[in-house]
């Protein structure tokens, strides 16, 4: 039995069905995130030394972000994820095997029981988790007045929203193309620099602080940072900006130590890709030059 033309043919109503699913997925994928960008915050993208498909990690800044992290953030926030000794491994601040200890045994760490069947407490050890603040949610939420101060060990990837730009159409596949990821650094340094008086006639919360980087401008967190707060060694400038830009890179390195390594390792894969495409390529040319068309 023979067939005919036209009943190879999609039919209209299945061609119909697709430019629908087509429209929707336009309307669904382009529209919808560029409505809801209106109602967010403004967040700027932010020059960092690990943007792009081969960016790194600044040592130096690691370095001043964990000091930064140290002498202000750890009084209410942990890092439960990180222990003391990854201070000290490639691709992070490295800082050196003498460094590291120190700055373990700086802290006293619970431990226990002890033949007496106790708990104890010790000098930390590159081994051990970093401290936490609190010895629970509960006492954490007690010396926060109900607020529960969230961890940090991968506060930079939870919060790793896209720009305002990347909802326009297409900014998404601009973006892999781009290799941007940073949108957890640029929240957190808009975060950290986005704290100013309410504007005329914005009611408050009782505790809460006004802040234009976050969403629905109010936070129970008050400004941590101020200029000349932490004593730089190295010369960099002693200003909000500064440490909020130094404590976010340290934070992206929390949430992803790997970084280098993956990107170098991504940069070979597409390397590769691309030299295979082209022998590929040269391959058909050559079998069907022989063949007459």
């Amino acid at each position: 039995m023979s067939i005919s033309g036209d009943s190879r043919r999609p039919s209209r109503t299945l061609r119909g069905a697709i430019i629908a699913l087509s429209l929707a997925f336009v309307g669904t994928g382009l529209g919808t995130p560029a409505h809801a960008a209106s109602e967010e915050p403004e967040i700027a993208k932010q020059p960092w030394s690990f943007s792009g498909v081969t960016g790194h990690y600044d040592r130096a800044q690691l370095q001043r972000g964990f000091q930064v992290y140290q002498e202000v953030c750890a009084a209410c926030h942990g890092m439960r994820l990180l222990r003391y000794r990854n201070l000290g491994e490639p691709g992070g601040p490295e800082f050196s095997a003498d460094a590291v200890k120190a700055i373990a045994a700086a802290v006293e760490v619970p431990d226990g029981p002890n033949d007496d069947g106790e708990m104890f407490e010790r000098p930390g050890r590159p081994a051990d988790a970093f401290r936490s603040p609190y010895a629970n949610d509960n006492e954490a939420r007690a010396v926060n007045g109900g607020a529960l101060p969230p961890d940090l060990s991968v506060m930079a990837k939870a919060r790793s929203i896209p720009t305002h730009a990347a909802f326009a159409p297409l900014g998404w596949a601009r973006d892999i193309i781009a290799g941007y990821q940073e949108g957890g650094p640029d929240y957190l340094h808009a975060l950290m620099t986005g704290y100013e008086d309410a504007p005329e006639g914005t009611e408050m919360v009782e505790g809460m602080h006004y802040n234009a980087a976050f969403a629905g401008h109010q936070i129970a967190m008050p400004s941590p940072l101020s200029d000349d707060l932490v004593d730089y060694t190295d010369g960099s400038p002693k200003t909000v900006d500064q440490y909020s830009r130094d404590v976010s890179a340290y934070l992206m390195w929390a949430a992803e130590p790997k970084l280098e390594e993956r990107k170098r390792l991504g940069l070979r894969v597409l390397i590769y890709l691309i030299i295979l495409a082209v022998l590929l390529y040269l391959t058909k040319r050559l079998i069907w030059s022989k063949l007459e068309h």
